[in-house]
């Protein structure tokens, strides 16, 4: 599977069966807003850096045969083509599975509301021959699935601590992990951020895989 950053949350995800777009949100490259003939979109949850409604619109056009996936919520306010994306619910396009976890955003202050939040385990196939999967967690470091090859770890955000941030990746154990979320970050604080998941996270520095936006990976 090769993933291509594609600015802040969003990833480009591929196989020689599947492309697979989350998380095109107003912080994303324009290249994210460009793509056609995708299988799948997914859209953890309705905040703008996940989801530019205007733009998106644009990614819908150019697909018309792929499957749009959002958290509830977002389906409301959407409405079609987008079709809800909940806890545990799976969804095969070619040969990934989409398995959507965990269901709410995490607190920014007590008094914001607690939106939904959807994340999506991708599962597809390695370069290797057999499978990967990738945890990407949206907004939220709730959720701790098993089994999680790579994780998009988001590096900052105002729900989070950089302890937080650390523990979450210990808690998911990922073989490797690469950074979302981190459009917030000036370019000068970036090592601070990077620095202490990769010391303290738990994951061999080898698999620490610093995409910046446009990168790709092959796993």
């Amino acid at each position: 599977m090769r993933i291509t950053r594609l600015g802040h949350a969003a990833l480009l995800l591929e196989t020689s069966e599947a492309r697979v777009l989350v998380d095109p949100g107003a912080f994303s490259l324009d290249a994210a807003f460009e793509l056609s003939d995708l299988d799948a979109v997914v859209v953890t949850h309705q905040h703008p850096d996940h989801l530019h409604p205007a733009r998106a619109a644009d990614v819908v056009a150019a697909s018309p045969g792929a499957v749009f996936l959002a958290d509830p919520e977002t389906v409301e306010q959407q409405g079609g083509p987008w079709r809800a994306h909940a806890d545990g619910v799976v969804t095969q396009v070619g040969d990934i599975t989409l398995t959507g976890v965990g269901a709410q955003h995490a607190t920014i202050l007590p008094s914001i509301p607690v939106v939904a939040n959807v994340g999506v385990l991708v599962e597809g196939p390695s370069t290797d021959g057999g499978t990967t999967t990738l945890f990407h967690p949206g907004d939220s470091y709730e959720s701790t699935p098993t089994g999680v090859d790579l994780l998009a770890l988001p590096l900052s955000a105002p729900w989070a601590r950089i302890s937080d941030t650390v523990a979450f990746l210990s808690g998911v154990a990922p073989r490797g992990f690469l950074p979302i979320h981190d459009a917030t970050i000036a370019d000068v604080a970036y090592d601070l951020y990077w620095n202490h998941a990769v010391n303290h996270g738990g994951v061999d520095a080898e698999h620490a895989h610093r995409l910046a936006p446009g990168d790709t990976l092959d796993a």
